[in-house]
């Protein structure tokens, strides 16, 4: 019976030759493509220093080598980048891709937004602004809540299998909170029309925590987002241990919107990942979440033509600076989740959500905190903060995911130098070179990367 079945197994992969060729999902793995980036100036923004004349040499999805003597492969194709600074992508570590409350119709009020929106319409939004963002640079991306019916995770796997091109999408599907999440709805828009679901997932209980996390992960959430502090009845020390405990059972980690100093003590107390907003902590705060290496997603807001005020920025960039001094590990982090029709360049061209995002190095420069440090932390620090190190993403190393951008100009030394993005690869496909995006062999009517990629 054992021969029969050897027999029959080789006759049948004489005969098909082309089950060996599959990859994930029943898809052709084919040959992989391999190029040869010529950088000039290649930065390491772990130690702040740069390289010069490297080649990076890529295949498939994944840097294969990289270093000064490296051989160019025959075949491969050559992107000349000798003129320009090339470094890993940026992440930005707190934002909204789906949730866009503007003036009108809704006066800037988002639960508006979230009742005249529909999931899917803010979906098809959120694929815009991750493209928008990728030219910028961002090739991580942790969207953390209002995305309403678990549009996040959608487009994580969208862009997973394939259909389209963007950054790595780290979604935390519905921010978890206690009785009425951010919202202060009426008796009868909250009894009778459950107006807070699903923008949040109401836990008061320990058994209630449990199942949302669950919930949340059931439907594709990499990061657990809590409301710790939205309302004076908030979550202990232990209920923050309880999240977690069971997010770490599914691989994630919490994050949390924290807005009260007391709520800032106890998501340190219980050793909390990412700590997000937290602009009522201390000097002593800043030390101990130093300590515990506790991950600080600020959202500083600068002053602008469109947003912010004068002094809203210097109370925001007192604070980055305090966590800085304190040795906080500090992200590069936005909050973008508004419009208005005052959003425009100079020359009055549209600003695109690349542009507003990055925009907010004006706070970290009002800190006066160093460019090595401002980059490190749209780098580095974002990846750890991200937990997108254990994947193999982030650095420009062998064996990492090809997540590679390139800039005129020298950011250790200039910080703006990064508002100027030239060059894009992400997953070793080019979508942006000399300046222009090229997406037209980037987009596919199917998950040419598997269904089962997530």
């Amino acid at each position: 019976m054992l021969k029969r079945v050897i027999v029959a197994t080789a006759l049948l992969s004489l005969a098909s030759p082309g089950l060996h060729a599959q990859g994930r999902g029943g898809q052709p793995s084919g040959p992989q493509k391999t190029t040869a980036i010529r950088a000039g100036r290649l930065i390491d923004p772990e130690t702040g220093t740069a390289a010069t004349n490297q080649i990076i040499v890529t295949e498939g999805e994944r840097i294969r080598d990289v270093g000064p003597n490296v051989p160019i492969p025959s075949g491969a194709e050559v992107i000349d980048l000798s003129r320009m600074t090339v470094l890993p992508g940026f992440v930005d570590t707190h934002t909204h891709e789906a949730m866009t409350y503007k003036e009108v119709p809704e006066n800037n009020v988002y639960y508006y937004t979230y009742v005249a929106d529909s999931t899917a319409l803010r979906a098809i939004q959120a694929a815009s602004n991750t493209l928008q963002s990728l030219s910028a640079g961002f090739t991580v991306i942790c969207d953390v809540g209002n995305n309403g019916l678990y549009a996040d995770t959608a487009l994580r796997a969208a862009i997973e299998q394939g259909w389209i091109p963007g950054p790595t999408i780290i979604p935390s599907g519905l921010i978890i909170g206690t009785t009425g999440g951010q919202f202060n709805p009426t008796p009868e828009m909250y009894k009778s029309h459950n107006i807070v679901y699903p923008e949040y997932l109401e836990a008061n209980s320990r058994d209630e925590i449990v199942k949302a996390v669950r919930e949340n992960l059931l439907f594709g959430a990499k990061v657990i987002k809590i409301c710790l502090d939205c309302k004076p009845w908030g979550y202990s020390v232990d209920d923050i241990k309880l999240f977690i405990s069971e997010a770490a059972r599914g691989g994630a980690k919490v994050n949390a919107h924290v807005q009260t100093r007391d709520g800032a003590q106890r998501a340190i107390d219980a050793g909390l990942h990412v700590i997000s907003h937290g602009q009522q902590m201390t000097p002593e705060q800043h030390a101990q979440m130093a300590q515990k290496s506790i991950y600080l997603a600020s959202t500083d807001t600068p002053f602008t033509p469109y947003r912010g005020s004068a002094q809203g920025q210097k109370r925001a960039a007192d604070q980055l600076r305090s966590a800085w001094e304190k040795g906080v590990p500090i992200t590069f982090s936005t909050d973008m989740d508004y419009w208005n029709e005052k959003m425009k360049k100079a020359n009055g061209e549209w600003l695109d959500r690349g542009e507003l995002t990055i925009n907010f190095l004006l706070t970290w420069k009002a800190a006066g905190i160093p460019p090595k440090d401002i980059l490190k932390a749209l780098t580095i620090t974002g990846y750890k903060a991200a937990d997108v190190l254990k994947d193999q993403r982030g650095p420009i190393k062998a064996g990492f995911y090809a997540d590679i951008i390139a800039v005129q100009g020298d950011p250790l030394q200039d910080i703006d130098a990064v508002r100027n993005v030239q060059f894009v690869m992400k997953n070793g496909e080019v979508f942006k070179k000399n300046g222009v995006i090229t997406i037209d062999k980037l987009l596919h009517p199917g998950p040419v990367n598997g269904f089962g990629r997530r």
